[in-house]
C-alpha cells in the first residue's frame, strides 16, 4: 500500500516532445492540493481526446498539466486538506483533465469513483471517461427513456462500444452506424439492434424520421443526414467533430420536427455546480455502477500496453480495427 512517506519525488510519464513525439521522461511527482488526491496509477485509459491534444488540436483547459490521459485507475497515494472518505490505500477510477499517462496524476476528490462490484482495479480504468460522457450526454441531457431508439455514430469505439450498453440496459432500441463487419459483429454481440455500415448504405435513408436521440462523434458532414434521421422531438447531441467542423443545418426540417441540437463535452466542464464534473460522476456512481455490478455493461478492452507503448496504443486507437478501449499499465516496463 502507497502512503504519503513512500511516494517518489519524480515519476516516469509520456511527455510529448516537438515534433509529437512520445517519450517516457523523469518529471516531478505532482503534489495534490487542498480537496484534491495523489492516486498511484494502475491504468489509464487512451482516448481519442489525448490523439487530437497530441497534435495540438485540443489543448488541456487551463492550469492542467500537458501530460495526456483523461481517466485512471488506482491507489489513493497522498490526500490534500479537506479531503473527506477518501484515505491512502483506498482503490477508486477517476475522471481526469490531463495527467494520467504517469505513474501518478492528481485528481479533484469530486471525481473520484468506486471501483464497481465485480471489476478488477485494472479494467476498470476503462470506464471513467466514456461512463461520464455517455450518461452526461444521452442520459443526463438527451433524456433518454425505454422505448425510444438511440443512434450512435461510431459504434465500435469506445464511446460507441459503451453507449450501445447503457442504451440497452436501458430499454431503448439501439441503431449503429460502422466502417466495417468485424465492428458490425462486435456491435451486434454488445446487443445493436440495427447495424449500418456507413461504407455500403446511408444512415439518413435507413432511419429516416425514426430516431429519438442521435450520439454523434462526427458533427459536421452529419448534420444533415443526423436531422433526417431524428423522429419527431428528437434530440442530436454532438460530442466531436471528426466529420469537420461545420455542416449545413436545414432548420425548417428541424423546426417542423421539434427537434433539438445539443453540443456537449465534459473536460472543460466546471468542477462543481450544476452540470459540473461533479455532479456527472456522482450520478454515473448512483445510475450506472449499478448496471456495471449487474454485468449490464462492461468495459470492452482490446489491448493492455505497458506505458512505454503509448504511441502504439494511440495508433491502435486510430485505426480502422479498433473496438472499444486500450489501457496502459505504468507499473509494466
Amino acid at each position: 500500500m502507497t502512503t504519503p512517506d513512500t511516494v517518489p519525488d519524480t515519476m516516469r510519464a509520456i511527455v510529448v516532445d516537438n515534433d509529437k513525439n512520445m517519450n517516457i521522461e523523469q518529471v516531478p511527482t505532482p503534489t495534490p492540493a487542498a480537496r484534491e488526491v495523489l492516486l498511484e496509477v494502475a491504468a489509464a485509459g487512451i482516448n481519442r481526446a489525448d490523439l487530437m491534444q497530441r497534435q495540438g488540436l485540443y489543448p488541456p483547459p487551463p492550469g492542467i498539466t500537458d501530460i495526456m490521459g483523461m481517466e485512471a485507475s488506482g491507489t489513493v497515494g497522498a490526500v490534500g486538506a479537506g479531503v473527506d472518505g477518501f484515505r491512502p490505500g483506498d482503490e477508486v477510477c477517476a475522471l481526469i483533465a490531463g495527467g494520467a499517462y504517469a505513474e501518478y496524476v492528481v485528481v479533484p476528490a469530486a471525481q473520484l469513483l468506486p471501483i464497481p462490484d465485480g471489476l478488477s482495479l485494472v479494467d476498470a480504468a476503462a470506464l471513467p471517461e466514456v461512463a461520464s460522457t455517455v450518461w452526461s450526454t444521452i442520459v443526463m441531457d438527451a433524456g433518454l427513456k425505454a422505448g425510444e431508439t438511440l443512434l450512435v455514430h461510431g459504434g465500435g469505439s469506445g464511446i460507441g462500444t459503451h453507449a450501445i450498453q447503457v442504451g440497452k440496459a436501458l430499454g431503448a432500441t439501439v441503431a449503429v452506424t460502422v466502417g466495417s463487419e468485424a465492428k458490425a459483429h462486435r456491435c451486434r454481440e454488445l446487443g445493436a439492434d440495427i447495424v449500418i455500415n456507413y461504407r455500403e448504405q446511408n444512415f439518413a435513408t435507413e432511419l429516416a424520421g425514426q430516431v429519438d436521440v442521435i450520439l454523434d462523434i462526427m458533427g459536421g458532414q452529419y448534420v444533415p443526414g443526423n436531422v433526417d434521421a431524428l423522429a419527431i422531438g428528437g434530440r442530436l447531441v454532438i460530442i466531436g467533430m471528426q466529420g469537420g467542423l461545420t455542416g449545413e443545418l436545414n432548420v425548417g426540417a428541424l423546426i417542423g420536427k421539434r427537434a433539438r441540437v445539443i453540443g456537449l463535452n465534459v473536460r472543460n466542464r466546471p468542477l462543481t455546480g450544476p452540470g459540473s464534473k461533479a455532479e456527472i460522476v456522482a450520478a454515473v456512481a448512483e445510475k450506472e455502477w449499478p448496471l456495471v455490478t449487474q454485468g449490464l455493461v462492461r468495459p470492452v478492452i482490446s489491448a493492455k500496453l505497458p506505458l512505454a507503448d503509448a504511441e502504439r496504443g494511440q495508433a491502435m486507437l486510430d485505426s480502422k480495427d479498433s473496438v472499444g478501449k486500450v489501457l496502459l499499465l505504468p507499473t509494466q516496463s
